[in-house]
């Protein structure tokens, strides 16, 4: 019983001097965290500001488009002509918008992957081990917000 009980003791001694080891090997570990307002990078990127110009542009494209449609089928009198004006100008208009979506989303995340990119490369630069999005931090971290505001221009 008396073996048992050593035995016991030195296990547990051993183990709360493992953890108590770990906890200072952890508290060596230096984390340096940034923080980075993406939103505001977004708002100043030329690129995305050029995109924003371009879907403006395709959007009145439409427009246009839409009322031209209109008055063609406004100026129809035949009921059967003017159906298939109805249909034509759908499918064609339905088509223009599926277009200029999947060329916004193509473009929008090459852009995305590209500030993405540079807010890597800014935290590796600067030595950071975690970049997080400055909406969610509370507290604390280094902003590296103009630096990358900078760099993606």
């Amino acid at each position: 019983m008396d073996k048992k009980i050593k035995f016991l003791t030195l296990g547990l001694l051993t183990f709360a001097a493992g953890v108590a080891f770990n906890n200072f090997a952890m508290s060596d570990v230096p984390s340096k965290i940034g923080v980075v307002d993406v939103q505001a990078v977004v708002n100043s990127s030329s690129q995305v500001q050029a995109l924003k110009k371009e879907q403006q542009a395709k959007t009145k494209e439409i427009v246009a488009f839409v009322e031209k449609a209109r008055k063609d089928v406004a100026a129809t009198t035949d009921v059967k002509k003017k159906q298939a004006l109805e249909e034509k100008y759908s499918k064609e208009l339905a088509n223009k918008k599926i277009a200029m979506d999947k060329n916004y989303a193509t473009k929008l995340k090459a852009i995305d992957d590209s500030i993405s990119k540079q807010i890597e490369a800014q935290a590796k630069a600067g030595g950071y081990d975690i970049v997080l999005t400055k909406s969610v931090v509370l507290y604390g971290g280094s902003d590296i917000t103009d630096e990358v505001k900078k760099v993606v221009k």
